[in-house]
């Protein structure tokens, strides 16, 4: 059958990613206890289409994923993304799998058990044999007001926020320590399931931690850089405002021509 795909093009104009994006496909992910969570990926593959190719073959960025049964595992990653500049005759590939990870969490008094779930991401760029990977994880959590406090005769707004981590590394980080990091940068975690007791703790703690939305990014970075594993990161804050009907917002991104090559 008539290929138009490998037809010539004459604009010869590259295209940097071609595709296939919002795919949802079963993953599996072993967490920091060796137990493996079985999860729900949006994942999105593209490879460079050089600018003599009319387009690409879409068809081939489905069986790739398919070939490796139907759960991926995120060890196959870089296995993907050789196949993929394989099959569509590319010089670089591109990997994003975007997937909801769950974490069970003890309230701080009780011990109440509940599971929080946290939005992870790994993005992958194969180019020419060497891989670059940067893991992303959006914690949630709640930050207090420090001017409200310091001018308020009692009390002080709050409000649940969301921190947004990403990182390169000399060796693989669990997701469930990016995640303490920027809980342990904030006001206050979040829990799931709280009795009175730990709502009480919870309050408290926040009072006692006042962050504006700027502490919240400068106390992640501080963290990243005495973190000798991290050779790159960028974090971002954005608080949903209590008394505002806007967000306030915040990013710290650490300036590095180094790519995390494994």
């Amino acid at each position: 059958m008539k290929d138009t795909q490998n037809e010539p093009d004459s604009r010869q104009i590259p295209i940097d990613r071609v595709g296939v994006k919002a795919l949802r496909y079963p993953i599996q992910v072993r967490d920091k206890d060796h137990v493996i969570q079985s999860t729900i990926a949006l994942v999105q593959l593209t490879v460079d289409l050089p600018h003599h190719f009319k387009g690409t073959h879409m068809s081939r960025f489905i069986e790739v994923l398919g070939s490796h049964g139907p759960v991926v595992h995120v060890d196959n990653i870089q296995q993907i993304l050789k196949e993929l500049t394989k099959r569509l005759e590319s010089d670089c590939a591109h990997l994003e799998f975007d997937f909801p990870f769950f974490l069970e969490k003890r309230a701080p008094v009780t011990g109440a058990r509940g599971m929080l779930d946290y939005q992870a991401k790994f993005q992958a760029t194969l180019e020419r044999g060497k891989m670059d990977f940067v893991v992303q994880v959006i914690v949630p959590v709640t930050t207090l007001c420090p001017c409200s406090k310091a001018i308020s005769k009692a009390g002080a707004h709050n409000q649940r926020g969301q921190a947004t981590l990403a990182i390169r590394f000399r060796k693989p980080m669990w997701l469930e320590d990016m995640i303490r990091l920027v809980e342990d940068s904030a006001s206050s975690e979040l829990y799931s399931l709280l009795k009175r007791p730990d709502e009480k703790a919870v309050t408290e703690r926040a009072y006692e931690n006042p962050v504006f939305v700027e502490d919240l990014v400068r106390n992640i970075a501080l963290r990243c850089e005495a973190d000798q594993n991290i050779t790159w990161y960028r974090v971002e804050a954005e608080n949903f405002e209590s008394i505002h009907n806007h967000s306030a917002y915040a990013l710290i991104e650490k300036p590095s021509n180094a790519k995390n090559i494994l």
